[in-house]
């Protein structure tokens, strides 16, 4: 439960139709399983106790007693077990039946939640027996114990902030106006559904996108535990369909006709991240609903969820390559739009041989294409000096020549000597002057060429570079139209090596690919036995470990400790804990320190769901303090 984890199942258990007693011997067995497996929250099907598909018993005295007997001792067995359990029945109120789930810790029941929307259509005829529930609770007597009854209840922990627990049963989400709406914006974070919906043909699939729909809409968890096998098939067949979903995705879900209990991990603080980030989810206090407080044991959650080590990149080949294609299209019409309205009709590209640049001229070839501009009119600049290798010149200039734009070259050696000589700089120390001098060299090139072919500069720097600041300022930092800046460099990869894949192009593939197999350098100190000298990932660490550390900061507010938790997780076997720690301090360090490089940077499409923009994304003072952030990380030493 720390850091904002909280493990849940949904569980579809043996029944047997009207046998009470039965069915809550099979319940026990499946919560001492959850137990087993450390699960705080488990939510079982509507009607459970005494099976869904009851029909007229349900009017039966007998077999409502003995529903509401197996509660109370399904109650008393909860006792001293540290778990939120709902479990669905039937019960009178006030002369009238309910469908409800009833919530149960610690040998109490806490609360009843009466289904909202009783369906009367097709093969269901629920209110032949049930009633709609009431919204605002009502006090009723159970076991000569006082229980809250009605559809407004939120059932809060005491040890884990944020873990708000809310319910609506099964007909309730397949509305057009679900209780959970309102549950959401009164702070449920968790929404259970003791569900018994049938199955047809193809009814899994929109029940899927449904669960996870509603999830997404409210940012919520939502736990959906569906009837299965033991239900009668007299008319229908159950599938014991069980679905966790978070925020859209769905976590676990069962394999159908099998009954399962399926258990996931949630990420209440991540929610709570996006409640807080989305202006439009107004939240507010809502005196119709009663909080109920339960306790549960605060201790670490041994976590099996999967963190992907490259959160940008798809794992599936399709949906990778189908991301590609639409970040290139994304990116070559932002400059598009930039080069109609401004009447460009050419633009300047600086080519290094590396990935990024590679990946600048790409998209500006695909712009110049889609306004039918002659790529003559792509001037692609090579600017070779102390740290060019011959494998970065002559993939440029063949680069260059294959895609058909204009090719200039021009040494800058001799101009940045001149400039170490006018500012008195030793030439023969290679510090960061050494370094900036042939960068800023490079963009003044750049601009002047963009004058004089009345173009603009397109920029070629990445979103892990500029959220590193390992740009020169003022230098490669600077352009026109910066088509990469929300690209990370991870995918910057990928979409290279997309563009090679689907070129129809042996040459210009094999180009592209000796570039992806280019160590990744600026190239600003003068090369060892012909060979690159300056490796980027030796100096600030492993792109990859930037990208997952930039997207859990920047998409879901994750504090430092709970990154490093997860990206323990997610490269285990890749880095050793010591590396990652090492890298992510350095992360946060540069991060900070280098935001006054973002605070300006020039105009670029967003193309994710993480960006550095000072005019969208991220909006941040220059000189804020990294202190807390790192005092986190030091706490883990």
């Amino acid at each position: 439960m720390k850091q904002g984890f909280v493990k849940v199942a949904a569980a579809t258990p043996e029944i047997k139709v009207a046998d009470c007693e039965f069915n809550r011997l099979e319940i026990e067995k499946e919560i001492e399983k959850a137990l087993e497996k450390h699960v705080k929250l488990i939510v079982f099907p509507e009607l459970v106790l005494t099976g869904y598909t009851c029909s007229d018993l349900f009017l039966q005295e007998k077999l409502l007693k003995e529903a509401k007997e197996q509660l109370i001792l399904l109650a008393e067995f909860s006792k001293n077990k540290v778990i939120l359990i709902f479990v669905g029945l039937p019960i009178e109120v006030c002369g009238k039946l309910y469908n409800v789930s009833a919530a149960i810790c610690n040998g109490e029941i806490l609360g009843m939640i009466p289904k909202t929307h009783i369906p009367n259509y097709s093969e269901f005829y629920e209110a032949r027996h049930f009633t709609r529930g009431n919204e605002k609770p009502i006090v009723i007597t159970v076991n000569e114990k006082e229980v809250l009854f009605g559809t407004n209840l939120l059932f809060e922990c005491r040890e884990m902030e944020g873990l708000v627990v809310a319910g609506e049963i099964c007909e309730d989400v397949w509305a057009p106006n679900p209780p959970s709406i309102r549950h959401a914006l009164a702070g449920a974070t968790i929404i259970v559904n003791s569900s018994a919906s049938d199955e047809t043909t193809g009814k899994d699939i929109y029940r899927r996108s449904l669960i996870n729909g509603q999830s997404a809409r409210i940012l919520c968890a939502y736990l959906y535990a569906n009837a299965g096998e033991g239900e009668s098939t007299t008319d229908l067949i159950f599938g014991g369909h069980n679905i966790i979903s978070e925020n859209g995705v769905a976590l676990s879900e069962s394999t159908r006709f099998q009954n399962e209990t399926i258990v996931a991990d949630i990420d209440i603080n991540r929610l709570r991240s996006e409640r807080r980030r989305m202006t439009t989810f107004e939240s507010k206090e809502d005196e119709s609903y009663v909080k109920v407080g339960f306790s549960l044991k605060q201790e670490e959650t041994v976590l099996s969820r999967r963190f992907d080590n490259s959160p940008f990149v798809p794992k599936s080949k399709s949906d990778r390559e189908r991301r590609c294609e639409e970040i290139l299209s994304m990116q070559s019409l932002g400059l598009k739009k930039r080069l109609k309205h401004t009447g460009c009709k050419s633009a300047v590209v600086g080519i290094s041989g590396g990935l990024d640049s590679t990946l600048a001229l790409l998209v500006t070839v695909r712009a110049f294409d889609s306004l039918s501009i002659s790529r003559e009119k792509i001037t692609a600049v090579t600017m070779p000096c102390f740290g060019t290798t011959d494998r970065t010149y002559q993939n440029a200039v063949e680069l260059i020549r294959i895609l058909g734009a204009s090719f200039m070259e021009i040494n800058i050696e001799e101009a940045v000597n001149l400039h170490f000589r006018d500012i008195g700089h030793d030439s023969s120390i290679h510090d960061v002057t050494y370094e900036n001098g042939q960068a800023r060299e490079r963009t003044q090139i750049l601009m002047d060429v963009a004058n004089k072919v009345n173009g603009m500069v397109v920029g070629t720097g990445d979103m892990s570079e500029l959220a590193l600041g390992w740009a020169t300022y003022n230098g490669d930092h600077m352009s026109m139209y910066g088509v990469n800046s929300s690209v990370p460099k991870t995918l910057v990869r990928h979409l290279v090596e997309y563009y090679a894949d689907s070129c129809k192009d042996e040459k210009l593939k094999s180009v592209l690919y000796d570039i992806l197999d280019t160590p990744v350098s600026p190239e600003l100190l003068p090369p060892e036995n012909g060979k690159i000298a300056q490796k980027t990932e030796d100096i600030v660490g492993p792109y990859e470990l930037h990208d997952f550390y930039l997207y859990y900061l920047l998409r879901f507010g994750y504090e430092p400790s709970k990154i490093y938790r997860v990206a323990k997780l997610a490269f285990k076997g890749i880095y050793e804990d010591e590396v990652i720690l090492k890298w992510l301090r350095v992360f946060y360090r540069r991060f900070f320190s280098q935001q006054f490089k973002r605070s300006c940077l020039p105009d670029g499409p967003k193309v994710g769901s993480v960006a550095v923009s000072p005019r969208g994304d991220l909006r941040m003072p220059s000189d804020a303090c990294a202190r807390i952030w790192l005092e986190d990380l030091d706490s883990l030493s």
